[in-house]
């Protein structure tokens, strides 16, 4: 069995966020970048499945040089080898054709990513390289058993839980508690150094989109605090200020 989990390097959920040339590229200086936090739960729960099923566990990831480290991160935990598409992603299209060719290449029985990265947020590249690959595509998943090349999922949906049953080979975009977060050993460490990482060029993919312009949130409000005894004077705050009413 071949899994194939994808990984994102985003910036660290408490990192200070600007931007630079005219508002329409994020300045990276002194940002602290990790792997994507639901592609940890995929990258934990393949490195499980790996060691129950005797599996070979490739790391893929689409990006520049700079985020080789998280990429090693990914092989010290478990990954048996790791590829890097050498360019960086800013379109979800462009980026699941990506790996798209990849996995074709390479005929994974199992494909798993974060249910969404948390900088673009767009949460539909498992749809689109299900789409691309022609294999069905879930998520968000909580919950993977495989036996037999059957996969028993439990997904979330809108007021409950779904479980249900497929054949491999499947794309699966993962959410807590699929796994717990796995932290590299020393050992895992010091043999990641070794194992391979195989650098590719991107096939020429026309981007779909591309970012004019950033802006930051707007900044929160001040708080009014108002007695529960003034249930009136909150409701024509609520219609006249917030209207939300």
């Amino acid at each position: 069995m071949k899994i194939l989990v994808c990984i994102t390097n985003v910036p660290d959920t408490t990192a200070k966020i600007t931007f630079t040339d005219n508002d329409t590229k994020l300045n990276k200086n002194g940002v602290q970048y990790i792997i994507g936090p639901y592609d940890d739960y995929a990258l934990a729960r393949g490195v499980e499945l790996k060691e129950q099923l005797g599996a070979t566990l490739t790391v893929l990831h689409i990006g520049e040089a700079d985020t080789d480290p998280q990429i090693r991160k990914a092989l010290a935990i478990g990954a048996d080898d790791a590829i890097r598409v050498n360019i960086e992603p800013q379109d979800s299209y462009y980026a699941a054709a990506q790996i798209a060719h990849i996995a074709s290449q390479n005929n994974y029985d199992l494909i798993l990513m974060g249910r969404e990265s948390i900088d673009y947020n767009s949460g539909v590249v498992h749809g689109l390289v299900g789409e691309m690959l022609g294999i069905p595509s879930y998520s968000p998943v909580m919950r993977l058993d495989i036996a037999d090349g059957t996969a028993t999922i439990t997904r979330e949906i809108d007021g409950g839980k779904e479980i249900l049953k497929a054949s491999l080979p499947l794309v699966l975009g993962c959410q807590e508690p699929i796994a717990e977060w796995k932290i590299p050993n020393m050992r895992g460490i010091m043999t990641a150094r070794t194992k391979p990482l195989n650098v590719v060029e991107p096939v020429d993919i026309d981007k779909m989109t591309s970012p004019e312009k950033y802006t930051l949130p707007a900044p929160k409000g001040a708080c009014k605090m108002i007695p529960a005894s003034e249930a009136e004077t909150l409701i024509r705050l609520l219609q006249t200020e917030a209207k939300v009413l």
